[in-house]
């Protein structure tokens, strides 16, 4: 999942744009823009808001089973929450202007408010909402086929990107200052994966995940839908990017909404894959303690990759980037490492019996220095 996360976002700081594209690909850089758009741009933020929706019943039933009240599992999510939005506001004023922390701690909290102790019946409402998206998304998909055969495949457009003044601030202190600006706004567009979240509550509440071989059916058809719609609705933009596909400025627009709006299937779908994967390691070994340990610190694992975007790729710093030929293949090589890095990172502390220092200080200031530091 941070993978996913860690190749998608560092294109854009190559590029200092969102989505991050190489508007003149060659080579291998046009496998690679393929590839990163229809397997990873706008398909990895869906994963975490699952399995944010879904830790949040996992945080409230690990509360009950240990005796707390509903009314003191409402205040440990709404004080958890209120602090990922700090959390988020600094992170994106000093690190990275595309932060998500806010987005989920705002989200968390309308969670915690209106849907935690809301019963079943009530929750079959987010699979009928999954179904309405699945219309949308083939209404689209029939948009960008129609207007490709009636003329929008003839012409050079690319693909429409918004360009990001913080990451191509030639100074910190500019940066910082286009950050502030851009940040809210960032936050008020991710705010409707709360769809997301929800179904990833929905989920939790099934256990679907604690129980993977229970509920194999669902995972492969949820593995295989949701990766499939996520594929098929990201190819029309994924060879544009790859200068594979040449289409008007409409037909370019109507295939990124496509990618997109697809793209939010790609969240169930690569949770299920994960899920049917951990349901058939039946020894975990160390690659898998590793990885496990990196997921058990996965706020610290996610700053520290803005962290090391910040030093390695930002314009005033390193700026590997442009360094060493071609961006987009440096850009995917630095992703892998600091990944890779914040693998050995956790595997280490979990060796130690140590959280991640993102974790110890949310728990913290969650729970107090006498509270449950487990949960």
């Amino acid at each position: 999942m941070l993978l996913i996360i860690a190749v998608a976002n560092v294109a854009g700081v190559v590029f200092a744009g969102e989505p991050g594209l190489d508007a003149t690909p060659h080579g291998a850089e046009r496998v690679i823009d393929f590839w990163l758009f229809d397997l990873v741009h706008a398909r990895g933020y869906p994963v975490f808001a699952v399995m944010f929706g879904y830790g949040v019943v996992q945080l409230a039933r690990r509360q009950e089973a240990a005796g707390a009240t509903p009314e003191h599992i409402r205040s440990v999510l709404l004080r958890r929450n209120a602090w990922l939005v700090v959390f988020g506001l600094v992170h994106a004023v000093s690190l990275y202007y595309g932060d998500f922390l806010a987005a989920y701690g705002i989200v968390g909290i309308v969670m915690t408010l209106v849907l935690l102790r809301r019963g079943d019946r009530f929750h079959r409402i987010v699979p009928v909402i999954w179904a309405l998206m699945l219309v949308e998304v083939v209404v689209i998909a029939a948009l960008v086929t129609s207007r490709l055969i009636v003329g929008g495949s003839s012409g050079a457009a690319g693909l429409p990107s918004k360009h990001v003044d913080s990451l191509a601030a030639t100074n910190y202190a500019a940066s910082v200052l286009d950050r502030l600006g851009e940040w809210p706004v960032h936050t008020l567009t991710v705010l409707p994966f709360i769809l997301i979240t929800w179904l990833g509550m929905w989920a939790a509440r099934r256990r679907v995940l604690e129980e993977p071989t229970r509920h194999r059916t669902l995972l492969r058809w949820t593995a295989g839908l949701g990766l499939g719609i996520a594929v098929a609705g990201g190819l029309p933009a994924a060879l544009i990017a790859a200068g594979t596909l040449h289409v008007d400025e409409s037909a370019a627009g109507l295939a990124l909404t496509l990618h997109g709006a697809s793209g939010m299937f790609a969240g169930p779908g690569y949770v299920a894959l994960f899920g049917l994967v951990a349901a058939r390691v039946a020894r975990p070994g160390p690659v898998v303690g590793a990885l496990s340990a990196l997921g058990r610190r996965s706020l610290s694992g996610y700053l520290a990759q803005s962290v090391a975007w910040l030093v390695l790729l930002a314009p005033f710093t390193l700026a590997l980037g442009g360094r060493f030929g071609s961006p987009t293949v440096t850009g995917l090589v630095v992703a892998v490492a600091v990944w890779l890095g914040t693998v050995v990172a956790a595997d280490r502390l979990d060796r130690r019996g140590r959280p991640g220092p993102a974790e110890y200080v949310l728990r913290r200031l969650t729970y107090g220095p006498r509270g449950q530091s487990g949960l």
